[in-house]
């Protein structure tokens, strides 16, 4: 668990590709909110289902990166600008929201 957060940490310190840091784009903010949201969904639903913090936190990391991709397929067809570092930006808000909220649950009895 220590080495995802460190990893989170290294991708929202550093720069992404010589092009700065990727949060200082609006753009970019509202992708990390959005992954921040399905990571959020994804990790309710299966701790509620199964009630494993392990589980949740996958699927909470799938339902992010998946969102971020399903937005970038949608922009492709509606004719929108398509953006790796778009996926990116919403996977870090899942990475963050997978790694910290957990910290805050209380374990089940």
């Amino acid at each position: 668990m220590k080495q995802i957060f460190l990893i989170v940490l290294f991708m929202l310190t550093t720069s992404m590709s010589g092009q700065g840091f990727i949060l200082q784009e609006k753009d970019k903010q509202a992708h990390f909110a959005a992954g921040i949201a399905a990571g959020a969904l994804g990790y309710h639903w299966s701790y509620k289902k199964h009630g494993n913090k392990t589980r949740a936190q996958i699927t909470a990391m799938a339902a992010s990166i998946s969102a971020g991709i399903l937005k970038e397929l949608y922009d492709n067809r509606t004719g929108g600008t398509v953006e790796g570092r778009d996926v990116l930006a919403t996977s870090m808000g899942g990475a963050v929201f997978t790694v910290t909220i957990p910290l805050f649950q209380k374990k089940k009895k």
